[in-house]
């Protein structure tokens, strides 16, 4: 069973930049839609951005348009968001998951995705 890894979360200060990462243990992550998700303490999980297999295509939600970026390294076989300019509402334990094989496009509904990693924290605060 593919099992998902993130890694990257971190303390940061407001208009900081992390870089997180996502992987998988059996396979390249390169087939697959995969999303970001974020659940801050308190509050429902939420998506935040994803990727397509195919052109690729992303999606991001408002809030983060703009600061976030979700990028394929093919090389790894590795998915990676790139978060600039952090806020303290950004903080929360993001999740990756593995969406639709082949997919040409991509949504950030977390009924849509399969596999979930364990998360990794990501704390904005001066």
């Amino acid at each position: 069973q593919v099992q998902l890894v993130e890694s990257g979360g971190a303390l940061v200060q407001p208009g900081g930049s992390l870089r997180l990462s996502c992987g998988a243990n059996t396979t390249s992550l390169d087939y697959y839609s995969i999303g970001w998700f974020r659940q801050a303490p308190g509050k429902e999980r939420e998506g935040v951005a994803c990727i397509s297999v195919t052109a690729p295509n992303t999606f991001y939600v408002d809030s983060v348009k703009g600061r976030f970026t979700i990028s394929r390294d093919h090389t790894k076989g590795t998915v990676h968001l790139q978060m600039n300019n952090l806020q303290p509402e950004d903080a929360g334990i993001y999740y990756c998951a593995k969406g639709s094989i082949g997919a040409p496009y991509c949504a950030v509904v977390p009924g849509g995705y399969g596999a979930w990693g364990q998360g990794t924290q990501v704390t904005v605060s001066s």
